[in-house]
């Protein structure tokens, strides 16, 4: 009795700690999705002008969600939407950037992206 109560408790302790680690992983997850910028800070490494700054926040909180869309859904479709998102950001910033700070722009967004670990 004494020896089956003690193999449950170690199921139920191993059992929970798995549960406990999947879900740590799936809030790193999320957060690693999370692109929300200071939009001041990224105005003034830009250098953009006041017509511009808009347009960007607008293209970037599109970008964000498409991010968090990537980050809910399933590991198969993951990569699919994070290209997706990236791809149509990259798009939109190039009509709105000159070709100085688009240049700039693409530099952030690599880099941002392969900190992260979103990028292969």
């Amino acid at each position: 009795m004494k020896r089956l109560f003690l193999m449950t408790l170690a199921m139920l302790s191993m059992t929970m700690t798995f549960a406990e680690n999947e879900n740590a992983t799936n809030v790193a997850n999320v957060e690693a999705y999370d692109m929300t910028v200071n939009m001041r800070k990224l105005a003034e490494a830009l250098d953009l002008k006041d017509d511009q700054m808009d347009a960007v926040e607008s293209i970037h909180n599109t970008f964000n969600a498409g991010m968090q869309l990537a980050a809910q859904a399933s590991k198969d479709e993951r990569k699919a939407l994070v290209e997706r998102a990236v791809t149509n950001d990259i798009r939109w910033m190039k009509y709105i950037l000159d070709e100085k700070q688009y240049h700039k722009y693409l530099m952030l967004l690599n880099a941002t992206l392969n900190n992260r670990g979103l990028r292969n």
